[in-house]
């Protein structure tokens, strides 16, 4: 059976091939409307998890590495798989040619395949680092995390190079140019095979397992003496010169410090839980239709369900940062900081302008004398000073109109 259908073009994700579904204005507007929405949140909210890290340093952690190789392999598919869906919507053909086929074809599953393996890690990550505290100290550190995030996209991409030689550009029925695979729909089996057990089925099973061994540890039962209290309490106990009131005094902090310890641990795998349960439903549609169409002779394509496969998947890919906004106070705060960073230069560049015109207003009215030029000069001082607490604690309470 010739693959004739653009349900088997990897660039548009499930999208039908039917001349009706071209000439429906309903269809076009909806799909359009809602794949620029979905990308454009998910593009701007990647942005600022990949920008939040690299700025902070206290977010420069192991989890927040592999989360930003997420945020990068989320930003590929959105790029790759879901803006050209826009203009093949508007157009109703292919515009990109022959290199355009290739290279977004591959970095679209290079996107899909890596987004699987980042979660992966940063799943076992977790798992190491609240199940086994001790080992956690030389396992789960950043440099470590950003070797492994190099294996996984050296992997990946290695791994998706053979779509260089399965798909090519041609011209269907309606002469309309599509970018597609090369050979019969049925000869790819073994790769829908292959990637529904590798990046699908095997992170989902992993997870399942892990973030089960994670909630036994984490809420039925005390979580492991982490390494930097045992330092701390074999300290206590071997520092036979403190008084028994300054024992009794710190137990009420270390309780503090390991219940805000183990609050944290919980608000973070919670976190990072959501994100694995959202991946598990929003590609559940588009993988398993893909598997089944694989052994139907004539393959389900209703426009309207392939739609709603396609937006699974970009707001699978948009979602994340929401998620870190909603459930993470750091990232929270780190988001907010980020946004108000361009509103506070602003105001420290209003602020230097008012000051300097002021300056040489004042500059030009006085030439009288001594006697109103000290005064002056001491009133602007003070003028300058105000305005620059001003501009350190964000708020212009001082202008010149």
């Amino acid at each position: 059976m010739e693959n004739n259908s653009k349900f088997d073009s990897p660039t548009n994700i499930s999208l039908a091939n039917h001349d009706i579904v071209f000439s429906m204005i309903e269809y076009k507007a909806i799909s359009v409307f809602l794949v620029l929405f979905i990308c454009g949140i998910g593009i701007i909210g990647n942005i600022m998890v990949v920008l939040v890290v690299f700025t902070t340093r206290d977010m420069r952690t192991p989890t927040n590495c592999y989360l930003v190789s997420l945020a990068v392999a989320d930003l590929m598919v959105l790029v790759a798989a879901g803006l050209p869906n826009v203009s093949d919507s508007l157009a109703g053909t292919w515009i990109y040619g022959h290199a355009g086929c290739l290279g977004i074809t591959y970095f679209q599953y290079l996107g899909i395949n890596a987004s699987s393996c980042s979660i992966t890690a940063f799943t076992v990550e977790r798992y190491i680092a609240i199940c086994h505290p001790m080992r956690a100290q030389t396992v789960c550190t950043v440099s470590r995390a950003k070797r492994i995030i190099a294996i996984v996209w050296i992997f990946t991409s290695i791994y998706c190079m053979f779509w260089f030689f399965l798909v090519d550009i041609h011209v269907n029925k309606s002469q309309k140019v599509e970018c597609g695979y090369k050979v019969s729909r049925n000869l790819y089996l073994p790769i829908y095979l292959a990637d529904f057990a590798i990046f699908y089925v095997t992170p989902l099973l992993v997870a399942t397992i892990l973030y089960g061994l994670i909630g036994r540890i984490l809420f039925l039962s005390p979580i492991p003496q982490h390494p930097e209290s045992t330092t701390e309490r074999w300290r206590e106990k071997s520092s036979k010169e403190k008084s028994e009131s300054d024992t009794e005094g710190n137990k009420p902090s270390n309780r503090l410090k390991t219940k805000g310890a183990l609050s944290s641990r919980k608000q973070v795998t919670k976190m990072l839980a959501v994100v694995v349960v959202l991946f598990a439903l929003l590609w559940m549609p588009y993988r398993t239709l893909v598997l089944v169409n694989s052994f139907m002779d004539k393959p389900y394509l209703d426009p309207w369900f392939l739609l709603f496969c396609r937006i699974c998947v970009y707001a699978n890919s948009a979602i994340n940062p929401v998620i870190y906004n909603l459930m993470s106070q750091k990232f929270r705060t780190a988001f907010k900081r980020l946004c108000k960073c361009g509103h506070e230069e602003t105001q420290r560049r209003s602020i230097y302008m008012t000051t300097t015109s002021y300056s040489m207003v004042k500059d030009g009215v006085i030439t009288g004398g001594e006697k109103q030029d000290k005064p002056t000069v001491e009133k602007t001082n003070i003028i300058s000073k105000q305005t620059s607490k001003a501009g350190l604690e964000g708020d212009l309470y001082y202008s010149v109109v």
